[in-house]
């Protein structure tokens, strides 16, 4: 059974989230539940801060959280007693930066796009009112997503434009990852190492640790691979990603934020799991 000395890494979209109306009422029992216990759920998504920080609200969650496919990590100031290195102080957080700035992928996609800019366009190209269409926002909410700092969520004409993109981005020691609807140009960061770096936070204040991480796409596999107790969560269809084969992985039964909240609900049961 978890207990106050296990934290939950959780994706969003297609996770937490539902993938079509981004609803997590599905998970709200399971997420109570953690709430009772104390037990810290750290958002974790290639969603931009201003998206995260408006979920949070929703949720009354005021954990540390990890910002577009772990381009930053955000804590919020007073959670951890001694000073947290390498960070910067912004907006009443400690943020720890370890992707690259997001002009210098949108730099990267200029040079891509001046050859035949129709066959790739990110978010940057885009304007709220196509990113709204294409994901289903509001107008506000696509204006959020834009909001980009460290990741640029993109969509190419096809695969061999990808392959070709990837072998690119790879040759500037960029990375292009897949996740739910787009795929995400990004620095040397991915999801795992923001993962490592919070974990490390706590157990300097807090002790020992366990993580229990929940996600459904590519882009998770790095979160995955860090989690003592790794969650892979159905796609809408029933399905499971492909390639994702971990020790202890445990297969959510059922999509998005109602497999979610079975996961965690079994994963909170007595006997469930040892204390950290």
């Amino acid at each position: 059974m978890m207990d106050r000395t296990w934290l939950v890494f959780t994706d969003l979209d297609g996770t937490l989230l539902d993938a079509s109306t981004y609803s997590c009422e599905e998970a709200r029992p399971a997420l109570r539940a953690l709430d009772r216990r104390g037990i810290p759920l750290i958002l974790s998504s290639s969603k931009t801060r201003a998206e995260i920080e408006d979920l949070r609200r929703s949720l009354g969650n005021r954990q540390p959280f990890i910002s577009e496919n772990g381009g930053a990590v955000f804590v919020p100031q007073g959670t951890f007693s001694p000073p947290v290195p390498r960070t910067v102080e912004r907006d009443g957080y400690l943020v720890l930066e370890l992707g690259l700035p997001y002009a210098a992928l949108r730099a990267f996609m200029a040079e891509v796009r001046s050859e035949r800019p129709e066959r790739i366009r990110g978010f940057g190209d885009m304007s709220d009112a196509e990113v709204a269409r294409l994901c289903g926002f509001s107008l506000e909410r696509a204006r959020r997503a834009r909001q980009r700092e460290y990741d640029e969520p993109l969509l190419a004409a096809d695969i061999e434009t990808l392959s070709r993109l990837r072998q690119r981005a790879e040759t500037s020691g960029l990375r292009l990852v897949r996740g739910g609807r787009f795929h995400h140009l990004t620095g040397p960061n991915d999801k795992g190492l923001a993962v490592r770096r919070l974990r490390e936070l706590y157990v300097r204040d807090r002790g020992p640790v366990r993580i229990v991480g929940l996600g459904d796409s590519p882009n998770d596999l790095p979160l995955l691979r860090e989690s003592d107790v790794p969650v892979l969560v159905q796609k809408p269809d029933g399905s499971y990603e492909t390639g994702i084969d971990l020790p202890g992985l445990v297969l959510a039964p059922g999509p998005g934020p109602a497999g979610w909240r079975e996961a965690v609900l079994r994963l909170l049961g007595p006997g469930a799991l040892p204390p950290a």
